[in-house]
C-alpha cells in the first residue's frame, strides 16, 4: 500500500509539473504568433477589406450587460469609422433563439450608427477557431483584421496564422472585476486547446457549406 501510494505521488507530481509546462508553451507559441500585430488605434492598423468581429454573451448570467460584448462593438464601430475596414463578420453561436451572438452584434452596431450593408453574418462561429477559418474559407478572405480583447486576439491570430490567414488585431478594452480574473483563468486552458488543435488534433470547423461571396459597398462611412 505504501509503495503505490508512493507511485501515485510521484504520478501526480509529474503530471502536474507536465500540464504546467504544457501551459507555458501553448501560451509562448500564441505570444510569439501575435507579436507586432496588435494595435490599439484604429487608424494605425493594416487595411483589410473585413474585420472578424468574435461573438460572446450580451448579457452574463445574472442578467446584467456584459462588458466584454459592449467593448468589442465599440472597438468594431470605430474600425469602420476610420476606414480601416469595409466590412464587419459578426461570428458566433446561433444555436438558438435564446442563443442569437451574431443577431444581438447586429442589433449593437447598427445603434452605433453603422450601416446594416456593412455587418455581415456568420452564425457558425461555434468557437474561435470556427470563426478564423470560416473566413477564409467561406466568405473568401485571406486578410483580416481580429476584434476582440487582447488575450482573445493573440489566440485568434495564432489560429489565423496557423492556417495561413494574414491576420491582425485590434484590440477592444477588457471588463472589470471578476468577469476579467474568470476569463483570464479560462484562457490558460483555451490556449492549450488551440495549441492541440493546430499540431496534434488538426481540428476543422464543424460547420462549413457553401462559399457565401460577400458584397462590399463602395462607402466606408457611419450614417449621419
Amino acid at each position: 500500500m505504501f509503495r503505490f501510494l508512493l507511485i501515485l505521488r510521484h504520478l501526480i507530481k509529474y503530471g502536474v509539473v507536465l500540464t504546467l509546462l504544457l501551459v507555458f508553451l501553448a501560451h509562448s507559441f500564441v505570444r510569439d504568433a501575435s507579436r507586432g500585430r496588435i494595435y490599439t488605434d484604429p487608424h494605425r492598423v493594416p487595411t483589410a477589406d473585413v474585420a472578424l468581429v468574435l461573438g460572446t454573451s450580451r448579457y452574463t448570467r445574472s442578467g446584467r450587460t456584459n462588458q466584454f460584448f459592449e467593448a468589442r462593438m465599440d472597438a468594431a464601430t470605430k474600425l469602420i469609422e476610420a476606414g480601416a475596414v469595409r466590412v464587419l463578420i459578426v461570428s458566433g453561436d446561433n444555436a438558438s433563439a435564446h442563443c442569437d451572438e451574431p443577431g444581438a452584434m447586429t442589433e449593437a452596431l447598427t445603434a452605433r450608427g453603422v450601416p446594416a450593408e456593412r455587418i455581415v453574418r456568420d452564425d457558425a462561429g461555434l468557437r474561435t477557431l470556427d470563426s478564423v477559418i470560416r473566413t477564409n474559407r467561406v466568405f473568401g478572405q485571406d486578410r483580416i483584421v481580429i476584434v476582440s480583447q487582447r488575450f482573445h486576439v493573440e489566440r485568434a491570430l495564432f489560429l489565423a496564422r496557423s492556417y495561413g490567414i494574414d491576420a491582425y488585431g485590434f484590440v477592444a478594452a477588457d471588463a472589470a472585476g471578476v468577469a476579467q480574473v474568470s476569463v483570464r483563468l479560462r484562457e490558460y486552458a483555451a490556449r492549450v486547446r488551440a495549441v492541440l488543435d493546430v499540431y496534434v488534433l488538426g481540428t476543422e470547423p464543424r460547420v462549413l457549406g457553401d462559399p457565401i461571396p460577400i458584397e462590399f459597398p463602395a462607402e466606408s462611412t457611419l450614417q449621419s
